[in-house]
C-alpha cells in the first residue's frame, strides 16, 4: 500500500522494519486531527491508520489553505477512512481529540453548520461502506501523531516553521501584579514542550458535597466565563475599554484553542443543541464567541452589558502614561471603586451594571449553563459576585487572555466559583 503525502506525492506506507506484505487488516484504527492558524487560516490534517497492535499502516495528511479547525478535522477523519477502505479493513473504530466531529458522527448531535454538513455526508458515506465503525473521543494528548501530521500540512501552507496547531500554539505571559484591569502581553512557548494533560472540569451534574458544605439549595445557572483573545492593545498592554480592536492571528489561535476546550467538556450541548454563547458586542470578542459556536454548532448572541470598563481619557495609554497624565486622579481611581477615568465609568458604574446582565441572564436561562465571553473586568465582576467579595478583588485578581473560569449562582442566593484564570489549554 502507498500513502499520499501531504502535497500530491505518493510515499510507502510505514510498516514494521524486516516485515512482508500481509492480508488486508479486518479491524484498524484511525487516529485522525486537523488545525488551522487563525480560525480560518491556513490549514491542514493528518491522519494515522493503526492495525490492532498499534502498527503503523499509512499516513495521511494534507494542507488544505484558508479554512476553520472544524473543517479541517472533518477532512481528517475522511482522509482516515478512505484510507482504511483502500487497505481493506471490515471494522474501524476512529479516535479523535475533536469533541464536536466525534459527536456529530455518532449521532448525538445535530449538525447545522453548512460548512460541515457536506463534509459529514461525505464521511457518513465512506463510513457505509465498512461492517462497523465506532468513534471515540481521546485528550489531545494521545493524538499526537495525527497532530503532528497536521502540524507538518500547516507549516507548508503557511511557508514557514511551526507556530503551533490551534490548540497548543501561545500562552498568555502571567505578571507579578495586575494592577488594574488592563490587556496583559502574551509569549509563545516553545510548541516542543510536552503537552500536559488538562484536569478534569466540573460536569453538569452539583457537587453534592461542595452543595452540601455550603447549604446551598437548588440548580445553579452555570456561567463559563472566557476573556477574549490577544489584541494589539494587550500586546502592548494598553488601556482597551470600548475601543473596537481586532484579536491578532496569536489571539484568534487562542480563542481557538479556548472553543476546543471548551467543545471537549461534558453538558454544553444538550440534545444536539448548544447552550447559549454570549458576547460583549465588541470585535475581540465577538470572534473569540464565534470560534466557541463553531466548536459546539452553536450561535453567538450579544448583550452590551457585558462590554468593557469605559476608561474614558485614559484609552489607549499604558498605566505609566496614564498616571504621569492625571497622577492625582490615577492614585485615587485605584483605591476607590468609585472613581472614574476622565470621561469614563467608574467600577461600582461597571458592578451594577453587570448585576442587571447577571440576574436578566438567570431569570431567562436559570438552571442552564451559559457561555459568557466577556473582559477583565467584567468577569472579574462576576468572579466578586461569586465569592461576595469587596471591590479590592479587582486589583488583586490576574486573568490571563483566553482564560476560563467558571462561577454557579443558586435560586437561594448562594454562589460557587468553581474555576478561576484557567489556561491549561495554551501551551
Amino acid at each position: 500500500m502507498t500513502s499520499h503525502g501531504a502535497f500530491g506525492g505518493a510515499t510507502p506506507a510505514p510498516r514494521p522494519r524486516g516485515s512482508a506484505p500481509t492480508d488486508p487488516p479486518k479491524h484498524v484504527v484511525v487516529e485522525a486531527d486537523g488545525g488551522s492558524r487563525g480560525n480560518p487560516g491556513p490549514a491542514g490534517y493528518g491522519a494515522v491508520i493503526r492495525d490492532s497492535d498499534g502498527q503503523v499502516l499509512a499516513e495521511r495528511k494534507e494542507s488544505l489553505g484558508v479554512v476553520t479547525n472544524n473543517v479541517a478535522e472533518y477532512r481528517g477523519l475522511i482522509a482516515g477512512l478512505a484510507a482504511a477502505a483502500e487497505l481493506g479493513a471490515s471494522t474501524v473504530d476512529v479516535r479523535m481529540d475533536s469533541k464536536l466531529v466525534v459527536e456529530q458522527m455518532s449521532g448525538r448531535w445535530k449538525i447545522k453548520h453548512p460548512d460541515m454538513q457536506p463534509l459529514a455526508e461525505q464521511a457518513k458515506e465512506l463510513a457505509a461502506g465498512f461492517s462497523r465503525v465506532r468513534y471515540e473521543w481521546i485528550p489531545r494528548a494521545q493524538n499526537s501523531h495525527a497532530d503532528r501530521l497536521a502540524n507538518e500540512a500547516m507549516d507548508a501552507a503557511t511557508g514557514k516553521p511551526a507556530a503551533g496547531r490551534p490548540a497548543t500554539a501561545g500562552r498568555a505571559s502571567r505578571t507579578a501584579r495586575q494592577p488594574v484591569p488592563v490587556e496583559p502581553a502574551s509569549a509563545t512557548r516553545d510548541t516542543a514542550a510536552p503537552e500536559p494533560t488538562l484536569p478534569k472540569l466540573p460536569t453538569r451534574k452539583p457537587d453534592r458535597a461542595a452543595v452540601a458544605w455550603t447549604g446551598a439549595k437548588g440548580t445553579p445557572t452555570r456561567l463559563l466565563l472566557v476573556r477574549h483573545g490577544q489584541t494589539e492593545m494587550s500586546a502592548l498592554r494598553r488601556y482597551s475599554g470600548r475601543g473596537d480592536v481586532p484579536l491578532t492571528e496569536l489571539g484568534r489561535t487562542q480563542a481557538a484553542a479556548a472553543a476546543k476546550r471548551l467543545a471537549a467538556m461534558d453538558g454544553l450541548v444538550v440534545d444536539g443543541e448548544a447552550v447559549p454563547i454570549v458576547s460583549s458586542p465588541l470585535t475581540r470578542t465577538k470572534q473569540t464567541a464565534q470560534a466557541i459556536a463553531d466548536a459546539l454548532g452553536g450561535r453567538v448572541e450579544t448583550h452590551p452589558g457585558l462590554i468593557e470598563t469605559d476608561f474614558g481619557e485614559w484609552e489607549g495609554l499604558t498605566f505609566a502614561e496614564a498616571a504621569d497624565r492625571d497622577p492625582d486622579l490615577h492614585r485615587s481611581w485605584l483605591g476607590d471603586s468609585s472613581v472614574p477615568p476622565p470621561g469614563g465609568e467608574s467600577f461600582d458604574v461597571v458592578h451594577r451594571r453587570v448585576r442587571k446582565v447577571r440576574d436578566e441572564l438567570i431569570a431567562e436561562h436559570g438552571g442552564k449553563t451559559l457561555v459568557l465571553v466577556s473582559h477583565v473586568t467584567p468577569i472579574k465582576t462576576l468572579l466578586r459576585m461569586g465569592l461576595d467579595a469587596g471591590p479590592q478583588l479587582l486589583f488583586r485578581l490576574h486573568l490571563d487572555l483566553a482564560s476560563l473560569s467558571i462561577v454557579e449562582f443558586y435560586p437561594d442566593g448562594n454562589a460557587s466559583v468553581r474555576l478561576v484564570n484557567d489556561t491549561s489549554h495554551l501551551v
